[in-house]
């Protein structure tokens, strides 16, 4: 068999070492932060009777008697963006069940640690509310970090979605990056009408040729059922963003709610946070989150034409992790790295199309040269 030698191109290495470089102060701030909430060990041991007694006070007795016993079950904390108003968060509602009991088979206990606000720019775009948008993603991440104040658990799941609402979890979740953590997707909406079936909807209504009844009929088989709007915004950028840094089990983006194989997904990212929540010498959320992280992160939302808005959230979710990114690094990057897929609205297919195509699994844009 031929070995390939995979080569990174000179270019992402020199912009990787450049961030490292100018975050050195910053990122050591952040990191001693992390070693000094790792060297306390783990924290619901040495909690005081009448704070445990609170934090198990709900949990079924053979729950409780677990986390109560010794100390060395796992308790996994979950952090959930669900409402049923999203389209994208609503699956959440179900899966939180099944993924608590998956997370207690493996040998944890897993609790609702904390929920967090998920607007849709979708509802409120041209709309007042829309300009509480980007305000909500530090709302969301000062409601993660809440969640996870409580001090009791040895490794966090994060489920959300949707535009501002990924950043803000993961921007919250590290203030608490000494812990293992694990990102678990809802997964996009079966396709609807054809995009050019739509847009030529809208034209006539425009035009008066129709009205208000047929273009609600019109966007409400694109927009139909549970999951995420299928075109590569934000919100599935996010997701596309979260696989190339390593926070969301590889090739689970774009696999639709309420199938067997999400929830077969849903079940293995169960397992491996509490194998995580109990090995030794874990790979932490701080660790995880490092500059070639951060840089792959770009990297494949160049590869795919994912969406600009990340010039923003990435920026934030760097400095969170004590990194200082610039859009010159967006930039500089973007001389060199391919556009690969061509997605809607860059292109005629969404991202069930993408997906069935390879998708992120099909590792585009991890090396580039």
């Amino acid at each position: 068999m031929v070995k390939v030698k995979k080569m990174t191109h000179p270019t992402i290495t020199e912009i990787t070492n450049r961030i490292e470089e100018r975050s050195q102060d910053s990122r050591a701030r952040y990191m001693a932060r992390i070693e000094a909430m790792r060297a306390a060990g783990r924290p619901r041991p040495n909690l005081a009777c009448g704070n445990l007694a609170h934090a198990i006070a709900a949990c079924p007795e053979a729950e409780k008697h677990k986390l109560a016993a010794d100390g060395k079950v796992p308790g996994i904390g979950i952090v959930s963006a669900y409402n049923d108003m999203l389209s994208a968060h609503q699956p959440y509602h179900k899966m939180l069940d099944a993924i608590k009991n998956r997370v207690l088979a493996a040998g944890g206990v897993a609790q609702m640690a904390g929920g967090v606000p998920a607007m849709c720019d979708g509802v409120t775009q041209g709309q007042p509310g829309m300009e509480m948008s980007l305000f909500s993603r530090d709302v969301i991440a000062l409601s993660t970090a809440l969640a996870l104040t409580h001090n009791v658990f040895d490794a966090a799941m994060l489920l959300g979605v949707c535009d501002k609402i990924v950043p803000g979890l993961l921007m919250g979740a590290l203030s608490f990056g000494h812990l293992p953590m694990v990102f678990v997707p809802a997964g996009p909406m079966p396709t609807g009408i054809s995009n050019s079936e739509k847009a030529k909807v809208r034209q006539q209504y425009a035009a008066g040729e129709m009205g208000r009844d047929e273009l609600l009929k019109s966007e409400s088989r694109a927009y139909h059922s549970p999951g995420t709007c299928t075109f590569y915004g934000t919100a599935n950028s996010n997701q596309t963003m979260l696989e190339f840094m390593g926070l969301q089990l590889p090739g689970s983006s774009f696999v639709q709610p309420n199938t067997e194989l999400r929830a077969g997904l849903n079940r293995m990212a169960a397992e491996l946070i509490v194998h995580h929540a109990t090995a030794e010498n874990v790979t932490v959320l701080a660790d995880m989150v490092d500059a070639r992280a951060i840089v792959n992160g770009i990297i494949g939302l160049l590869t795919t034409g994912g969406s600009t808005n990340h010039t923003l959230h990435l920026v934030a979710i760097a400095a969170a992790a004590g990194y200082r990114v610039t859009w010159q690094d967006f930039s500089d990057l973007s001389d060199i790295v391919p556009l690969l897929a061509r997605v809607y609205p860059n292109g005629l297919a969404d991202v069930n199309a993408f997906h069935e195509a390879g998708g992120t699994s099909g590792r585009v844009g991890v090396t580039c040269g």
